[in-house]
């Protein structure tokens, strides 16, 4: 006998994620990768190893992840569709806009190591001026969403071991009440040739914890 939709529906309020809360972390690429997001004693955040820092409040849209993914394939007389296709690359992105004027957010949008920008000892002002050739910069990027469960956070993570900055949002100088003056980034991945991944997707917290055997693991 045959059954009816809601007999083999199943779907679970539960597990629908948002990501209340969250922070694009930044570190040179000397600093350590990214291991591990939870310490195992309670299941609520690892410290982050030295070098990472927090890029601050970012605008509405949060963290925008792309992904472009180029595919060839081949085709064969008398077939309607391809026999074989291969990807050929799959680049991840991710777009934020920083709202925090310091430090690491100039230094990101301006394409300059801020580690050796020190400010005028006497008047504080500090001056980084464009070369005629920028060089590429790489950090390691960790962003983090947060959710909220009645067992505790939920954590969802995306660590990108080797990234650099490839685009940047137009800024503005301007006095509207909601126009502050921003810092939009693009980071594009590419692969650690030490580590061998180019993205490490990661998921723990104590309400994670506690939803594992109704999410399938």
């Amino acid at each position: 006998m045959g059954v009816t939709y809601d007999a083999l529906a199943v779907r679970k309020n539960q597990l629908i994620r948002k990501a209340l809360n969250g922070s694009v972390f930044v570190a040179p690429i000397s600093s350590p990768a990214i291991t591990k997001l939870t310490d195992p004693s309670d299941r609520l955040l690892a410290p982050l190893p030295p070098g990472y820092e927090d890029l601050g409040w970012a605008g509405d849209d949060g963290h925008q992840f792309g992904r472009d993914v180029d595919s060839s394939n081949v085709t064969a007389f008398g077939a309607t569709e391809p026999v074989r296709t291969d990807i050929n690359s799959d680049i991840g992105t991710l777009q934020v806009t920083a709202l925090e004027t310091k430090a690491l957010t100039i230094g990101l949008y301006l394409g300059k190591d801020m580690r050796n920008v020190d400010p005028d000892p006497i008047s504080g002002e500090v001056s980084i001026r464009k070369p005629a050739r920028p060089s590429t910069l790489y950090y390691r990027v960790l962003a983090l969403a947060v959710d909220e469960t009645a067992d505790g956070e939920i954590y969802v993570a995306r660590f990108y071991p080797r990234m650099k900055v490839t685009d940047y949002a137009e800024q503005s100088f301007q006095s509207g009440d909601d126009d502050p003056i921003t810092y939009g980034l693009t980071f594009t991945a590419s692969t650690d040739a030490t580590l061998g991944y180019s993205q490490d997707d990661l998921f723990g917290g104590p309400g994670w914890a506690a939803l594992s055997s109704e999410m399938g693991f």
